[in-house]
């Protein structure tokens, strides 16, 4: 199963208002495990950046001069995503933005049917919060020591890890990965496989006389034309 986990970063908090879209990032994972494919861009908002927003991102006006409109970036971010399911966190609000710039162009707007928002996940599962981005990095152990402040393509790598932690997932994926690499390893080793070392000492049989004499019962009741109980005479006669 392909989906896309995403953020964005904006220059203010609506876009009714004027607030526009400055930088999306999304990364890709199949089955939950990041491929390694991503998507990242800077878009030029065509207004100012407010100093308040910048102290959060640190993206500012200067930097975002000569950088594509999102009508420049459209096809390839659309063609990314493709139709599969977005993870998001804090999702409303991502959506809220894309969707505007979409329709100013006159996209057909993304569906709320295909997002899973994991802030309503985290809330689920740790009710009593703090359910930030930050705060479940810290809680499930996961580095976000490079996110000296908000960037969309960082962001979007820590929410694929914490995404799987959501989903109590992590265990089962790592120990699939390394019983899969210890298999694919053993593949490339050359000459013969050792052998399994036999146990000093076989383990009882958990099967007693008592369990064999009721099964026999059981096989002779089925009649003199039961497989099984002609089954049941060779196995004895050997």
């Amino acid at each position: 199963m392909r989906e896309i986990v995403l953020d964005t970063e904006t220059t203010g908090l609506d876009p009714k208002t004027g607030d526009r879209l400055i930088e999306i990032g999304a990364v890709e994972l199949f089955n939950r495990i990041p491929t390694g494919r991503e998507y990242h861009c800077f878009i030029n908002p065509e207004r100012n950046v407010p100093e308040e927003a910048q102290r959060i991102h640190g993206i500012s006006t200067e930097f975002l001069i000569g950088k594509p409109l999102f009508r420049d970036v459209m096809k390839d971010f659309l063609a990314f995503i493709g139709d599969d399911q977005l993870v998001i966190h804090n999702a409303q609000f991502d959506v809220m933005f894309l969707n505007f710039e979409l329709q100013r162009e006159r996209q057909n707007p993304l569906s709320f049917d295909r997002v899973v928002d994991t802030l309503a996940l985290a809330r689920r599962r740790h009710p009593a919060g703090p359910n930030s981005l930050d705060a479940l990095c810290k809680r499930y152990g996961i580095d976000n020591s490079k996110r000296t402040k908000h960037g969309a393509l960082v962001d979007s790598l820590l929410l694929a890890e914490v995404y799987v932690e959501l989903l109590g997932e992590r265990q089962a994926t790592f120990g699939l990965q390394t019983a899969n690499t210890a298999l694919a390893s053993a593949d490339r080793r050359p000459g013969k496989r050792v052998a399994a070392k036999a146990r000093p000492t076989p383990l009882p049989s958990r099967v007693t006389e008592a369990d064999v004499a009721a099964h026999h019962a059981f096989i002779e009741a089925m009649g003199e034309k039961s497989l099984w109980l002609r089954i049941w005479e060779k196995v004895r006669a050997a």
